[in-house]
């Protein structure tokens, strides 16, 4: 099944994390690249004149801000990480940025969709297509993930990874996630207890 870009958020019992994949038909030569306190999208080396053929395919999609781990398919990670830091609280954030950039006005209305989690755990995750906007919160020690195709509505699933390089390795092809067709890239957002956020790629 496919099910285009995927995102996870939440805790387990290992600590806090937001995950997230691109799976790609159309535009699969990106990679995901990390830095201090973000991670971004962008093409590979000898492909960088995609982005002129279509404009969402490069964008920050994991950002750390006031403690807190924002992921999310698009440039809406930015917006989002934005209201945050203005004193925004996450539902809010979330739920602004979304119906604020809207979906992506592609050739198939690829919605957008974004999670929060903060070091106390407290998450949310949401989603806005051309027909609807979803924000919900996700309960402590669970872990919620959406896609923009297919699985359009936030679900349980079980995320077995214990960092950051795990958690980046699982969403690609761990579990449930396996099933799902055309991985390209990941990155993801660890918190173990009392500790700092590491952010790692594949």
């Amino acid at each position: 099944m496919y099910l285009g870009r995927i995102l996870a958020v939440g805790s387990n019992e290992n600590g806090k994390f937001v995950a997230y994949r691109v799976s790609s038909r159309s535009f699969p030569n990106r990679i995901a690249k990390t830095h201090e306190n973000r991670s971004e999208i962008v093409p590979s080396e000898g492909n960088e004149k995609d982005i002129y053929k279509n404009p969402y395919i490069t964008y920050n999609c994991i950002k750390i801000v006031k403690d807190m781990a924002v992921v999310s398919n698009g440039s809406h990670t930015d917006v989002i990480a934005d209201k945050i830091s203005l004193g925004m609280n996450i539902r809010d954030a979330l739920a602004y940025s979304l119906l604020t950039m809207d979906y992506e006005k592609d050739d198939y209305n690829t919605p957008r969709i974004a999670g929060v989690i903060t070091k106390t755990g407290e998450a949310y995750i949401g989603i806005i297509t051309h027909e609807s906007i979803i924000v919900e919160k996700i309960p402590k020690g669970k872990a919620f993930h959406i896609s923009t195709y297919e699985h359009i509505k936030p679900a349980e699933i079980e995320f077995i990874a214990s960092n950051s390089e795990e958690s980046a390795k699982f969403i690609i092809d761990g579990g449930k996630f396996a099933d799902f067709e055309n991985p390209v890239t990941s990155s993801a957002a660890f918190l173990k207890d009392d500790g700092e956020w590491k952010i790692s790629s594949i």
